[in-house]
């Protein structure tokens, strides 16, 4: 850490939502600042600096990693390169926010998950809308017994992702609607059914995907599950990519006594959060506007630093990542596609 007592962010990259997801909360928060950059194409790590104000460019992620100036690294990079370059943070003595999801598989995540675990470091998986007070209020809600006991949840996501070159259409660099879209939607159900711990998990009940046509079958560009919790409570999950149409992140709870719906739970911050209790009227809530410092990523960026200035516990863990990615993994051999990393 500076002797100011800024955490001091390097980016892997200059992947465009860096900017939404750190720059723009950092620029609202005083605790943390972005100190530096790299990319594959030193021109373009220039570009990226001069446009957000960061003061250091570096020639590699390896040079970067190796900048005593550099406190913690964000990790935007595509989705096979997360673990990674997660590893090498790590081994370099950094902590590390890694993009969502957190690696390609869940052997991969166990793997990083192991090394976190013996640094000490803060590894952070970037589920961003579970630090949101909406998503925080969702879960007291729900504890509470506000709709009885929770029985089923559902969830969707839908992404519009028109160009069939954008590499989340690439089964290489961990493409897929499940890893995109739908690790949200399996980290969301897995919250709102209580497990636990990060070491259970729901079983795959049945799935079922719509590939990509030859010579990219492999790819789902839509995928659909039904989940099994150990205590009793079941989950379905439908998560595609669109040439068209609207992004979508709802989840719905039903209980015993209610139903939950959180519209937009992913940038919850934009969201609306209602509850229907059995014969009664439904309330809505909304979630405050207080700028960058006020979204899910807003939040998501004070949480990462109170746990590396404070020793504060996050909930996305490594740990935590590695059962989405159990569930995402069994979820793709159930509808016949290989796991990400796999082949």
């Amino acid at each position: 850490m500076s002797g100011s007592g800024l955490l001091r962010i390097g980016v892997l990259g200059a992947a465009r939502i860096t900017e939404r997801a750190l720059i723009q909360p950092a620029r609202a928060l005083s605790a943390v600042t972005v100190t530096a950059v790299a990319a594959r194409d030193p021109a373009r790590a220039d570009e990226f600096a001069l446009q957000h104000g960061i003061p250091v460019t570096h020639p590699s992620y390896d040079a970067l990693l190796a900048d005593p100036d550099v406190d913690a690294v964000y990790v935007p990079l595509p989705n096979s390169l997360h673990a990674p370059w997660t590893l090498a943070a790590i081994a370099a003595g950094k902590h590390v926010l890694c993009e969502k999801p957190f690696a390609s598989n869940a052997a991969e995540a166990a793997e990083v998950a192991d090394a976190a675990a013996r640094s000490g470091l803060v590894v952070m998986e970037a589920m961003h809308y579970r630090y949101h007070p909406l998503v925080r209020r969702m879960v007291s809600l729900l504890r509470s017994g506000a709709i009885g006991t929770v029985r089923h949840a559902q969830c969707w996501t839908a992404w519009p992702v028109p160009d069939l070159g954008d590499i989340r259409y690439d089964y290489g660099f961990g493409g897929g609607a499940l890893m995109d879209g739908g690790c949200y939607a399996v980290d969301c159900l897995r919250l709102v059914a209580g497990e636990p711990s990060a070491a259970t998990g729901p079983a795959v009940g049945g799935a079922l995907a719509d590939p990509l046509p030859a010579p990219r079958e492999d790819v789902d560009r839509a995928l659909a599950a039904r989940l099994e919790f150990p205590g009793g409570v079941t989950g379905w999950f439908e998560s595609a990519f669109t040439r068209a149409g609207e992004f979508r992140a709802d989840v719905y709870v039903t209980g015993d006594e209610g139903t939950l719906w959180l519209r937009n739970f992913v940038l919850a911050h934009e969201g609306r959060l209602f509850v229907f209790p059995n014969e009664a009227a439904a309330a809505e809530e909304a979630p405050n506007s207080g700028g960058a410092a006020d979204t899910t990523f807003g939040w998501q960026l004070r949480a990462f630093a109170a746990a590396v200035q404070d020793g504060a516990p996050v909930e996305t863990t490594a740990a935590n990542a590695e059962a989405t990615l159990r569930v995402i993994d069994d979820a793709y051999r159930a509808a016949s596609l290989p796991p990400r990393g796999s082949g």
